[in-house]
């Protein structure tokens, strides 16, 4: 395993992290046991990943707690918690400035914070986010000022935001402010855009990234065929992320990339590649794709290895940017 520092902090991040929504089971992604999950997170951390997001919301505050299970389980180096507030009240994913105000009171967040201490089991959360930003927050400053309470209690070490999923350049301003330690982005092949200016911001500024959705919910995987939405089953997220045409457009667009990888290098998975994408940028501190099995935590830390993706590669995956308002799935960001 790799480690990078975690942007000003003197941490030394695994750059491959474990992603926490998928343990949090409520259907999210398709039934999950928690025993599997326990020994999947004691398998990751055993093989050298050492930071754990997960938020209020997973599962209702599900993703914590077993979390916490398994932190009881270990009594060896330091896990690096990642958590999240969601905000009282979300915005319309397609309302483009909404307003901070009453977003995130002071009650609420310390209320919710104090909460996943409860589920976590843990005296401080090493890093404590917004679960969703928004650009008004650089006015309206309630939000830094209970989060610096917080931190100044030891109930957290750093706090930052998660970006919403569509609107990277919300974080630019935020970056070149230094109110905050970290920033979580959407960041993948088809999800490019960070890297035009949010990514320089936030390594200029030392500020540490964590990139999420390395695999597109599944999809950059490149093990799904057509019959595969059939499989989700009632309520799983990705229902709705590929509704309609979107998941065939996908697949259409992932065979693609895979034909692309096949011709420079045979020996290459998509999967690999995927993961590749996300670490080949030096503003990325961590990339937290999600594991349900210790064969997929073996599968992702090979990748661990210090290569990066070559420039000509990067240059050919450029033209499968492929931005999308997943939260709204009859509005694209760019055409289909």
């Amino acid at each position: 395993m790799k480690y990078r520092k975690f942007g000003n902090t003197q941490w030394d991040i695994s750059e491959i992290g474990f992603g926490g929504w998928q343990i949090g089971g409520g259907g999210a992604f398709g039934q999950v046991d928690d025993r599997d999950s326990v020994k999947t997170l004691l398998a990751a951390w055993d093989r050298g990943i050492n930071l754990v997001d997960t938020a209020q919301m997973y599962g209702k505050g599900h993703s914590e707690e077993v979390i916490g299970m398994a932190l009881k389980q270990w009594h060896h180096n330091h896990i690096y918690i990642a958590s999240k507030v969601q905000p009282v009240q979300w915005p319309h994913p397609n309302e483009i400035d909404p307003t901070m105000t009453g977003r995130y009171p002071k009650a609420h967040i310390r209320k919710q914070c104090e909460d996943s201490l409860t589920r976590l089991g843990v005296d401080t959360i090493d890093l404590y986010q917004l679960h969703g930003w928004f650009p008004q927050g650089m006015e309206d400053r309630e939000w830094h000022e209970a989060l610096t309470e917080l931190q100044k209690e030891g109930k957290i070490r750093e706090f930052g935001v998660s970006i919403r999923d569509y609107r990277p350049q919300d974080g630019i301003a935020l970056a070149e402010a230094g109110l905050i330690q970290a920033q979580q982005v959407v960041y993948n092949i088809f999800e490019q855009r960070p890297a035009e200016a949010l990514l320089p911001a936030c390594k200029k500024n030392g500020v540490a990234v964590l990139a999420r959705v390395p695999f597109d919910e599944g999809s950059l995987i490149g093990n799904w065929v057509p019959e595969t939405y059939a499989t989700f089953a009632p309520g799983d997220v990705r229902l709705t992320y590929f509704k309609g045409e979107r998941f065939l457009r996908t697949l259409e667009k992932v065979d693609a990339i895979k034909r692309m990888i096949r011709e420079y290098d045979a020996t290459m998975t998509l999967a690999e590649v995927a993961l590749r994408f996300c670490l080949s940028d030096e503003a990325v501190s961590c990339v937290i794709p999600g594991m349900r099995s210790v064969q997929e935590v073996e599968l992702n830390l090979k990748v661990s290895d210090g290569n990066v993706l070559p420039k000509e590669l990067l240059e050919q995956l450029k033209p499968f940017n492929w931005p999308r308002n997943y939260h709204n799935p009859d509005t694209v960001v760019d055409p289909l």
